[in-house]
């Protein structure tokens, strides 16, 4: 689970390096900046909790 996590967060960086490198694509930067902090936000505490019930 933890690997699938961080396939998607750089997935969803490099839409937003993409977006911010290309001006006329500037909404999948944008696009790609939330998806990223929501996935960092969903696999912390999904780790987090995992690891508090052992």
């Amino acid at each position: 689970m933890i690997g699938f996590i961080v396939l998607l967060l750089v997935i969803f960086l490099a839409l937003a390096f993409l977006g911010f490198v290309i001006k006329g694509l500037f909404w999948l930067a944008v696009i790609g900046i939330v998806l990223f902090v929501v996935t960092a936000i969903v696999g912390y505490f999904r780790r987090g909790g995992s690891r508090s019930k052992v």
